[in-house]
């Protein structure tokens, strides 16, 4: 491992901070967490240096105010914008959110041009593709976190509801991280099994919809916020397979030139993750239905990508 990767998180509040804290105990790289709210980066990287004895990583946090302190980062990680709230759909922040995340794509890439880029902040895939238009990087080397996410919540209700180890549990999830995702039973497995030879389709229509709505889900428990560890780790899980060019297969926002029948737009689908970036796009082979399905997500987020595009 190169002792001297670097990344930049733009954005330093549960989703930052807790992305930062994974990176660095597991010694995958420098981390500069930017933030603009003055003395509040800098306290949290200070907080989670001091552990480093304790804890026994190496890697230390910057914090900062300042894009300049983020020059020459490997990958740029963009989850600053505003948090839903109780009542809120992820497309409530279109407006607000596509002004937050253009400024700081082109802020952050023009310190570090080769640097990937990944899109936290919600909605995702239209705050991917307003990043791709705001900096016009390639496009291999930006996406958005989602499926990786999603495909977690949806392997956690499937290992509870079987009562079987969640490392046994392989979920997948496609399309827009929102409430038209398209979680994908087939291609869900336990111990190598599809899980519709092991649950009845009731209840896995209960849990495909329990995936769908796992965000909202944990934003109306807390009331006061939502979800940021397992959104950390879904990222991480990224991060670790570009920096180590583990070539990961997962799903994530990618660009799409007519894969799925799809073009000019980001939406979750399987993707190999590499040193390069998003090195290669699988296409599966889907039933007509989840094609629909796949399609009617993809065409909310190109509806949102033109209200968000509006003057």
């Amino acid at each position: 491992m190169n002792n001297l990767y670097r990344i930049a998180i733009i954005g330093g509040g549960k989703v930052g901070s807790a992305l930062a804290q994974r990176v660095i105990e597991k010694n995958l790289a420098q981390v500069v967490l930017l933030d603009v709210v003055p003395g509040m980066p800098q306290g949290i990287a200070l907080d989670m240096n001091q552990a480093g004895g304790l804890e026994g990583y190496e890697r230390q946090v910057l914090g900062t105010n300042d894009y300049a302190d983020t020059a020459n980062s490997e990958i740029v990680i963009i989850t600053a914008g505003l948090p839903r709230k109780p009542g809120m759909s992820r497309n409530d922040l279109l407006k607000i959110n596509g002004e937050i995340v253009t400024q700081a794509a082109q802020q952050a890439i023009a310190q570090s041009p080769n640097a990937i880029l990944i899109l936290v902040t919600n909605p995702l895939d239209v705050m991917t593709y307003l990043a791709w238009q705001a900096t016009q990087i390639p496009t291999q080397r930006i996406m958005g976190m989602a499926g990786v996410l999603d495909s977690a919540r949806f392997q956690y209700f499937i290992a509870q509801e079987l009562g079987v180890s969640i490392r046994d549990v392989s979920a997948l999830v496609l399309g827009g991280h929102g409430d038209l995702m398209v979680p994908l039973p087939r291609y869900s497995t336990v111990g190598g099994i599809p899980i519709t030879e092991l649950m009845e389709p009731e209840v896995i229509d209960r849990l495909v919809e329990r995936t769908r709505n796992g965000g909202a889900e944990i934003v109306n428990l807390m009331r006061t916020g939502g979800a940021s560890l397992a959104p950390a780790s879904a990222i991480c899980t990224m991060v670790a397979s570009i920096l180590d060019n583990q070539k990961r297969q997962v799903a994530a926002a990618v660009y799409l030139e007519g894969q799925y029948g799809l073009s000019d737009i980001f939406v979750g689908v399987p993707c190999r993750l590499g040193q390069q970036g998003v090195e290669k796009i699988l296409e599966l082979d889907l039933t007509p239905e989840e094609l629909a399905q796949l399609h009617r997500s993809a065409a909310s987020v190109r509806e949102n990508i033109q209200i968000a595009s509006q003057k």
